[in-house]
């Protein structure tokens, strides 16, 4: 989705919700649509510091939520996905200097067969001095076309090295990709987490699921002032939930408690559409074809937001 595009739709505001954001590489010019260089990273510490928000660690949004108390506009928390050596040899001193909280969501095998680009054992046991590691699966394969058994044995196998090598249980999970689906959300909220975050891109307010938190990424192009615009929409998706048989998006059926008349509807592939909103709810006869196995929907009003991944699932009920 183009940051651009969505700029159209939503009021400028100074504050929004809480904010998740995900990193993967630093300074690592080979990926650029998974690297933030390291000028755009403390461009972006300088004006978290000079615009008035508050770095927190992740345990303390998901501790305000569990305790369903009100999340203040200016927090922001700060993740790292996939355990890449770059965020050692490159960000770990940056993050150092800020003093801003992080956690690690470490893709064990990379880790345990020492893949090259991989951070080691001995090295994120330095950095869990300094911030929380935790889990982001044991093969980093997609979930959707695993199955039943295959999903839990990489939860198994990856959270059992997790804990010999560092020596904790690690609190929270993040899909492989940003992806999932009913199914696999089931199954790894059976493994005793204290929350699960995605990667749709949005905000967190005091009515969000501390199983199904959203995350925006800071990663490439990235437009931190609009991100940081983004108020989180209390919506309940009725329709659509999984990934269609047919590829074929049919209608769209979303309740909310909103009073405005008209929103916005963003559909991978097909942009932007102008929605009705009827007694809070958005109500759609769409019949679009979802080009991609991995397909955005976007439902806004003004500059709220809900954001639904609709991932092709191999195993899912239909």
């Amino acid at each position: 989705m183009k940051p651009l595009l969505l700029s159209l739709l939503i009021a400028v505001t100074l504050w929004a919700d809480a904010h998740i954001f995900v990193y993967h590489r630093f300074g690592d010019s080979r990926y650029p649509t998974t690297n933030t260089t390291i000028e755009e990273l403390k461009k972006e510490f300088e004006y978290f510091k000079n615009s008035g928000y508050e770095v927190i660690p992740l345990k303390k949004l998901i501790s305000t939520l569990k305790k369903k108390k009100n999340i203040p506009n200016n927090w922001i928390v700060l993740t790292i996905d996939d355990n890449f050596k770059s965020f050692y040899t490159n960000a770990l001193p940056i993050f150092k200097e800020y003093n801003y909280p992080f956690s690690v969501f470490v893709y064990v095998e990379a880790t345990q067969k020492r893949y090259p680009d991989y951070l080691t054992w001995e090295q994120l046991r330095e950095i869990k001095k300094s911030g929380s590691i935790e889990f982001h699966s044991y093969g980093h394969k997609h979930m959707t076309y695993l199955s039943d058994a295959e999903i839990k044995e990489d939860f198994e196998k990856g959270l059992a090295l997790f804990e010999k090598e560092l020596r904790i249980k690690p609190k929270v999970f993040t899909y492989p990709y940003g992806e999932y689906s009913p199914r696999v959300q089931k199954i790894a909220k059976t493994y005793g987490f204290d929350a699960i975050i995605n990667q749709n891109m949005g905000a967190v307010s005091d009515f969000s699921d501390v199983y199904d938190m959203d995350r925006t990424a800071l990663v490439g192009k990235s437009n931190l002032k609009l991100y940081l615009r983004y108020k989180a929409l209390n919506a309940k998706w009725k329709e659509p939930i999984m990934f269609p048989d047919n590829a074929i998006l049919k209608s769209l059926y979303v309740k909310t408690n909103e009073k405005m008349k008209k929103g916005g509807v963003y559909i991978t592939g097909h942009g932007w559409l102008e929605a009705k909103i009827e007694n809070g709810d958005f109500k759609m006869e769409l019949n679009k074809k979802l080009i991609n196995k991995r397909s955005r929907i976007v439902i806004s009003v003004g500059n709220k937001i809900s954001t639904k991944l609709l991932i092709k699932d191999k195993y899912g009920i239909r």
